[in-house]
């Protein structure tokens, strides 16, 4: 049994699509799954070890190209997919499958694809409120019910990694390690303020704890100012590393204080004690998976807007969620 799986384009919700790889993998012994994604997602998906190789979705958001997705649909043709499973609700996500003829196409109806996907199913919102049981709930059959407990997404940690990313960084961690995600791809709402990250960190190392600011090349900035803040409590290592160093150094770390945001759900499948915290977004959809998480939120009557940026210019959902409560809770995770 081969399986093309059509891969999301975030971080976080390649984290939530593992459960549907194991559920696959727990169904049909032997099956062989491959992920047609977006090149950055690679590293997690290297990770998981039900998924036997990620093939590069070339093509940017937004953009059609036809001929071009006809030419891969084409090429994995002659891989002989048994199924393809489409987890992105874009029209133009379904073409590849189709352009590969593919027998069995499943999906939800998402963007009028009738045609294109050949089962199509429909979305109960009702029965599966978080996006992790959405997909998980295609590795059955139309109408089955999801089996429960789901599986958790458990990315691989490689210990020599680690040790080579920190030997490239020239790090030498002299105490426990917090680990601060201060960065959002959605926008500013999304991020806890640079001065209440600063203090957080002045607090663990007044405690003797070692604290390093980890993300993307986008995050350095607010890493920079955090660590300026701080005096130099938060050692900014964002844009510093690959998402792989990322992962490996994630996996070291005592405690992770992350926003809602691609690192929370890497934090959660390598099993670190996590704080999520939550403003403009919701848990209610996106939750980290993990036992080991505590979600914290005001639950102001203006949040959850999911806006880019804070519509009444006022943050409270953020600004008001102050280091001390962080820190209490991160107290009970220590």
């Amino acid at each position: 049994m081969k399986v093309l799986i059509v891969g999301p384009s975030w971080v976080g919700d390649t984290i939530l699509a593992q459960p549907l790889f194991q559920l696959l993998q727990a169904r049909s012994h032997g099956i062989v799954l491959d992920v047609l994604a977006p090149p950055w997602t690679a590293p997690l998906l290297a990770r998981m070890p039900e998924v036997r190789r990620a093939i590069p979705n070339p093509f940017a958001h937004g953009k059609l190209k036809l001929g071009a997705r006809r030419r891969l649909g084409r090429t994995l043709a002659a891989e002989g997919y048994d199924e393809a499973i489409v987890l992105p609700n874009s029209f133009k996500s379904a073409l590849v499958p189709f352009f590969a003829g593919i027998r069995r196409r499943t999906g939800y109806r998402g963007e009028m694809r009738y045609g294109v996907l050949n089962d199509v199913r429909r979305l109960d919102e009702t029965a599966t409120p978080l996006m992790v049981e959405r997909f998980a709930a295609l590795a059955g059959a139309a109408g089955e019910a999801l089996p429960r407990p789901l599986p958790r997404a458990h990315l691989k940690v490689d210990a020599a990694g680690r040790e080579a990313v920190l030997r490239g960084l020239g790090l030498e961690p002299r105490g426990p390690l917090v680990a601060f995600c201060p960065g959002a791809e959605f926008g500013p709402a999304k991020r806890w303020p640079a001065a209440h990250f600063a203090e957080l960190a002045r607090r663990m190392a007044a405690r003797g704890r070692e604290v390093w600011l980890i993300g993307s090349p986008r995050d350095a900035a607010i890493g920079d100012e955090i660590a300026q803040l701080s005096g130099g409590a938060g050692r900014n290592l964002c844009g510093k590393t690959s998402l792989d160093g990322a992962i490996d150094l994630l996996a070291g770390a005592e405690l992770v204080i992350s926003n809602d945001s691609g690192l929370m759900h890497v934090a959660a499948a390598l099993d670190r004690p996590l704080v999520a915290l939550y403003g403009s977004s919701s848990p209610s959809f996106t939750p980290p998976i993990s036992a080991a998480a505590t979600i914290l939120k005001l639950d102001l009557p203006c949040s959850p807007c999911f806006e880019r940026e804070c519509p009444l210019g006022h943050f409270k959902c953020m600004r008001e969620l102050t280091p001390e409560t962080v820190d209490a809770r991160a107290a009970e995770r220590l």
